[in-house]
């Protein structure tokens, strides 16, 4: 029950094979009350897929391309927040796949302004809901230092989108609020189907992760991201906290 009495958000709950629904489910059995978010057509998938959760949970309005959704969040969710999942992540067909030479600007910014601007645009909008003790967890897919294969101008979106909780971590740290990340492996949520070739890293992964590696379970990542919602991080802020097997830590 390392999250008795907390209240937290969680976004991007699209279907119950995603990384979000994991956190969600997990939360909830370690005692948090979750509200999720969603928007527009997606709604009715949402509410769908948290019928399956153990306790049914408010579901508020969020498209975080919208300024105006972003400035009514805090009176929607209402009440407090000690925590914030940020499971947001969308590019183009053009950004993945191998079009990296001919993918157009307007595209690429869509992939950055979803994918890692919004880490932001949430943070902010809810910020007045949260105070010292507070955590921000985010999703991601390392990207540091290479490129992956038909990744593309969402590794891009990534990088950046690290580099964001970097400095998220150093203007939120001084009121007492955590961001980290999870850097999890390949797994087979929608997002993954997204991606042209994605099955490219699903054999390479299971061969060199030490640990071995189940792109069907979420469960591993998800608990991660419930840790660092905890209070059992109190001290660590601006981190990568990789759930992937231990790929990450070994060469060819």
């Amino acid at each position: 029950m390392i999250l008795d009495g907390r209240r937290v958000l969680v976004t991007g709950v699209l279907s119950d094979a995603s990384i979000a629904f994991a956190v969600a489910r997990i939360a909830q059995e370690q005692g948090a009350e979750v509200v999720l978010s969603s928007f527009g057509r997606i709604m009715s998938i949402t509410e769908r897929v948290a019928r399956k959760l153990p306790s049914k949970p408010e579901i508020v309005e969020l498209d975080v391309t919208d300024p105006a959704h972003l400035d009514a969040l805090a009176t929607r969710v209402g009440g407090h927040l000690d925590g914030v999942v940020h499971a947001i992540g969308f590019a183009p067909p053009s950004c993945l796949g191998g079009g990296f030479l001919e993918a157009p600007w307007e595209d690429v910014a869509t992939a950055m302004q979803v994918s890692a601007y919004s880490l932001k645009a949430l943070a902010v909008a809810t910020r007045p809901l949260m105070g010292p003790g507070g955590s921000i967890v985010g999703l991601d897919f390392d990207n540091t230092t290479q490129a992956w294969p038909v990744y593309d101008w969402m590794g891009v979106a990534k990088a950046a989108l690290e580099s964001t909780a970097r400095y998220l971590a150093r203007d939120l740290g001084p009121e007492g609020i955590r961001v980290n990340l999870v850097a999890a492996g390949p797994l087979r949520t929608m997002a993954a189907k997204s991606i042209p070739g994605f099955e490219r890293f699903e054999a390479v992964w299971s061969e060199r992760s030490p640990l071995g590696w189940d792109v069907r379970d979420t469960t591993p990542a998800a608990r991660a991201v419930v840790a660092l919602l905890s209070d059992w991080f109190p001290a660590t802020t601006g981190e990568i906290v990789h759930v992937d097997g231990g790929f990450h830590a070994v060469g060819a």
